[in-house]
């Protein structure tokens, strides 16, 4: 489209990108902060991409009540957020044919005293509350461009709207606003597309690089009484090889329901591992088999998580900028849990703003049980670099020594550069063929995630060279994008002269930016499509 389009202008103080837990809680406290000096919030602006705020928002999860007890210290009894305690936890060690509950549950997997959570709901009921707070808020509005006055970040252009597929406008096209603020605040989730220009542009980064973790998760109403809730099992070994960082979660929801899913690390070497695939045969162990006889698949999604730790995390603030939540890498991958995090990030961040001070905010931190957290699990993904049993290992020593373990610093690569060619490995490994009952593919999945995009609009998945695609990875990795998706986005389709061409299905895409994070050559760069579009995790 042409660079000659006027995008309308906007003042504002605050411009908040992303309606997860990190940026709501962000909005949340600045708000009531305002409200105690007698000003309006008006003049802080939220923008969601999702259709309605909680609408992309996927965890487990078992939240841990600390950051959100800080914000809302009655949340427990509300029945609107419906947290559920943890009553029972267990880690299973699963072989193909059987399950082994550990007589001894890891001190960094009991949940006691934590809550099962949907984070879809958790999102919608603090996100009432924001919008009560007088905070403006803006759903189906994407980030789509920082705007830069040299080396000042001056404020967001949202995204256009009503753009054809060829990029050119329509009927119904509206430019994006360009909204001015003297504070960016990006708490966009993982791998957000204006944090990646940001570090970028700012050659900003950890002393580690930020790795990932696929989780994939599905929801299913079984019959009455078989899975209680509020009990949390977290599983380790089949399906995930040893050689693979990852494991298995069933939580208890109300109603019969319960959640279930798989973490994969994205830094293996096999191209040919899919991680959806892996799930599915979760599911067909026997153990997992008779837990689900007689349920019923309602709901289906998927999700990429930063799993780096401290040494990961970028420069928190900048020059008119803050990074939270996810963004920023803030999660606790021994304990496998985030929300608490992201929450307190959040509110940490808007008394630095409040205060007009935002070099406040990463020293705060630094300065808070954020810090006391994370920094004994500063190695703690590193150490699993050389498989499960070296990372089980890495762990026990890490424990013992406040979180060195062997070095200060583990040194660690992106995960996309340990992917090997197919020429030095051996055979794939096996694939479940789905049954359509208790396995699903990949677009019936989808389905089940309530995934709408507008079909007549520009891919949101940019390819730099296509070429590479067709001709170099076939031959070179066997082209990974079909496999580490999980919805079936990317699929090679045979052209009229019997070679092979990508084939991309954007209308798929769950949003969960796996294929920015795992392609080997690093081409696929994922931004946001029209905003409204994605998925819809009612209830995740």
């Amino acid at each position: 489209m042409a660079d000659s389009v006027q995008h309308p202008e906007m003042e504002a103080e605050v411009v908040i990108v992303g309606g997860g837990p990190a940026g709501l809680a962000c909005a949340l406290h600045l708000a009531r902060l305002y409200a105690a000096q007698g000003r309006s919030a008006e003049n802080i602006l939220l923008l969601e991409k999702g259709r309605a705020l909680g609408a992309h928002q996927l965890s487990g999860a078992v939240m841990d009540p600390r950051g959100l007890r800080a914000l809302e210290p009655e949340f427990a009894s509300d029945p609107e957020l419906g947290a559920i305690p943890v009553e029972d936890d267990a880690l299973f060690l699963l072989s193909p044919d059987h399950a082994l509950r550990s007589p001894v549950t890891p001190p960094p997997l009991h949940n006691h005293g934590n809550y099962v959570v949907s984070l879809n709901r958790l999102a919608q009921w603090l996100g009432a509350k924001v919008e009560a707070a007088g905070v403006s808020v803006f759903p189906a509005t994407a980030g789509r461009e920082l705007l830069w006055e040299n080396d000042k970040l001056i404020g967001v252009r949202t995204d256009d709207k009503g753009v054809g597929r060829d990029g050119r406008p329509k009927s119904n096209f509206e430019p994006g606003y360009d909204l001015f603020a003297p504070v960016v605040v990006l708490a966009e989730g993982p791998r957000g597309s204006l944090t990646k220009q940001l570090l970028a542009r700012c050659a900003l980064g950890g002393a580690n690089p930020q790795v990932y973790s696929l989780g994939v998760k599905e929801v299913w109403e079984l019959p009455a009484n078989r899975f209680p809730a509020g009990r949390v099992y977290h599983t380790l070994g089949w399906p995930i090889p040893p050689e693979l960082y990852g494991g298995g979660w069933i939580y208890g929801l109300g109603g019969n329901r319960v959640s279930l899913g798989l973490m994969t690390a994205l830094e293996y070497a096999d191209p040919a591992t899919d991680p959806h695939n892996l799930f599915q045969q979760f599911k067909t162990h026997p153990w997992m088999r008779a837990l689900l006889a007689g349920g019923e698949l309602v709901r289906f999604g998927a999700k990429t998580t930063p799993m780096g730790g401290w040494y990961a995390l970028p420069p928190l603030a900048g020059n008119h900028w803050l990074l939270l939540g996810d963004a920023a890498g803030f999660v606790n991958s021994q304990r496998l849990k985030g929300i608490h995090l992201a929450l307190e990030s959040g509110r940490l961040a808007a008394e630095a703003i409040f205060a007009g001070a935002l070099a406040r905010y990463p020293e705060s931190v630094r300065a808070s049980w954020m810090h006391e957290e994370l920094w004994p699990v500063r190695n703690f993904h590193q150490g699993f670099e050389h498989g499960l049993f070296a990372g089980l290992a890495n762990a026990a020593l890490q424990m013992a020594t406040g979180g060195r373990g062997l070095h200060e610093r583990y040194p660690s690569v992106p995960g996309h550069e340990r992917m090997r060619t197919i020429t030095t490995l051996g055979d794939p490994p096996p694939r479940l063929t789905p049954d359509g009952a208790l396995t699903f593919d990949k677009v019936t999945d989808v389905y089940h995630s309530g995934t709408r995009h507008e079909e007549d609009q520009p891919s949101h998945l940019l390819i730099a060279d296509t070429d590479i695609c067709n001709r170099r990875c076939t031959f070179e990795y066997g082209n990974p994008c079909q496999n580490f998706c999980p919805a079936h986005v990317y699929e090679m389709v045979f052209d009229e002269h019997g070679a092979k061409q990508l084939h991309l299905n954007p209308s798929n895409c769950v949003h969960c930016k796996t294929c920015d994070i795992a392609d080997p050559y690093q081409i696929i760069t994922w931004v946001p499509p029209e905003g409204g579009g994605g998925p819809s995790y009612d209830g995740m």
